[in-house]
């Protein structure tokens, strides 16, 4: 165990006194690009301002790299990454999708995480050894689906319209081969591969806090989650997610053919 679910609760307690009192309430939305729309709120930023805080007050020896604030400590062995919600976009409209991600990593390797849904009120936690749902169904161990064939497959992604040029091509390649593919639900959707409902998840452009604190989570619970090119998912960028070994291989085969 690398971290007790204890504190994987209070972290989830501190972003939803920040986080659910703004959803779906008018709110100031401020956009980080020039060109472009990349939204960010007065919840992402306070979310993560508590998240830090308890952090730093639990574990001051312990690094942290989020998304609004950047990193401190970096160089230290235990280094946490943290996106106060992940999901912006649903946030801002009222679809409860969005989550609040935190993910601790040691040497690099990700060894625990949370995701938290606080107005579904779930959890969806790894401890290091085991990864476990808690909510309105009460608290069980989480295990993949045993898929194997992409023809029976299940496929989430943000949105086909991310992928660009010949990673549309690979994406559709994958889309074109599974039995259902459904758009947009965030960090939700690994989670649901986690709990036995999705059985692949292909993402491009990822940042290390939109996917270290899912790794876990996804790992104990019996998947496989690496970049396309079979490389470590810590270190983002382009991410395939798949509920059994067998069923990474084939994803990972069409997208790199």
């Amino acid at each position: 165990m690398f971290v007790e679910l204890s504190f994987l609760k209070q972290i989830a307690d501190v972003a939803a006194e920040q986080t659910l009192p703004r959803f779906r309430n008018i709110s100031l939305v401020d956009n980080k690009y020039q060109t472009g729309f990349d939204p960010v709120t007065e919840a992402d930023r306070e979310a993560e301002r508590a998240i830090r805080r308890l952090i730093n007050a639990s574990f001051p020896e312990h690094g942290i790299l989020g998304e609004e604030f950047g990193g401190e400590n970096l160089d230290q062995s235990h280094v946490w990454v943290i996106d106060p919600i992940d999901g912006t976009r649903a946030f801002i409209s009222g679809i409860p999708v969005w989550g609040t991600l935190a993910g601790l990593t040691i040497d690099g390797d990700a060894v625990a995480g949370l995701m938290a849904q606080p107005f579904t009120k779930e959890l969806f936690m790894c401890d290091g050894e085991a990864s476990w749902y808690e909510g309105p169904g009460g608290t069980r161990r989480l295990e993949t689906r045993k898929t194997i064939e992409l023809s029976e497959a299940t496929l989430f992604t943000t949105t086909p319209a991310l992928f660009k040029d010949e990673k549309r091509e690979a994406y559709d390649r994958v889309e074109q081969t599974v039995r259902l593919a459904r758009y947009g639900t965030d960090c939700y959707a690994y989670a649901m591969l986690a709990a036995g409902f999705v059985d692949l998840v292909v993402e491009t452009g990822l940042h290390p806090y939109d996917i270290v604190a899912l790794i876990p989570i996804i790992e104990k619970a019996g998947g496989v989650i690496t970049m396309w090119d079979g490389g470590a998912a810590e270190k983002a960028g382009n991410i395939l997610a798949a509920a059994t070994p067998e069923l990474h291989a084939r994803a990972l085969d069409l997208l790199n053919r």
